[in-house]
């Protein structure tokens, strides 16, 4: 492979990493049900209102999850693996490549979920200012991965030991669900 392809398929990468992050988010924090009146909760639906609002009215918003932003997300993810693909002088057949979407946005719903907990962890530490509006966010959504956990690990001695079992919990799944899903969308399409 050429530099050129290497430096095309990381601008790809960044492009639609981007764009997925903030589908990603704006599910995510409709899922936890952050502060509409959060700067950055403004941000991201001004952003993705656009594109968002006309697939809502065709797909309605289940239980807090915003399956049109979830559909969006998976689009996304699909076109990312179709157009990296590309770049490599590669083809996919569609269902391989349905199969590798959805093995993309899972891993980069684990993955993004692993960096917002440890973000997390790293803040504790400190005595992070919830005068900045990122830090309420980062705890909502943080707490739908620790919440879990801690329900069932206890602390010992004021330490709190849910987070190693939930940042575990999280790369294990992305290895158990998102790599036997690439494997399969690689034999599907072979």
């Amino acid at each position: 492979m050429s530099y050129f392809a290497d430096a095309g398929t990381l601008v790809v990468a960044t492009l639609f990493g981007i764009v997925l992050f903030v589908v990603v988010m704006r599910v995510l924090l409709q899922l936890v049900r952050a502060n509409f009146y959060n700067p950055i909760c403004q941000a991201l639906y001004k952003i993705t209102n656009p594109v968002l609002m006309p697939l809502q009215k065709l797909i309605p918003t289940w239980k807090h999850l915003n399956l049109a932003g979830v559909l969006l997300a998976y689009a996304l993810a699909v076109l990312w693996v179709l157009v990296t693909l590309a770049m490599h002088g590669q083809s996919i057949g569609p269902l391989a490549a349905l199969i590798a979407g959805l093995a993309r946005l899972i891993q980069f719903v684990f993955q993004t979920l692993f960096w917002i907990a440890l973000v997390r962890v790293i803040l504790s530490w400190f005595q992070p200012s919830f005068d900045n509006p990122a830090v309420p966010l980062l705890f909502k959504i943080s707490d739908l991965v620790l919440e879990p956990f801690r329900r069932v690990i206890p602390t010992l001695g004021g330490f709190d030991l849910s987070p190693i079992f939930a940042l575990l919990a999280l790369r294990i799944g992305e290895i158990l669900i998102a790599g036997p899903l690439f494997q399969l969308a690689s034999s599907t399409n072979g």
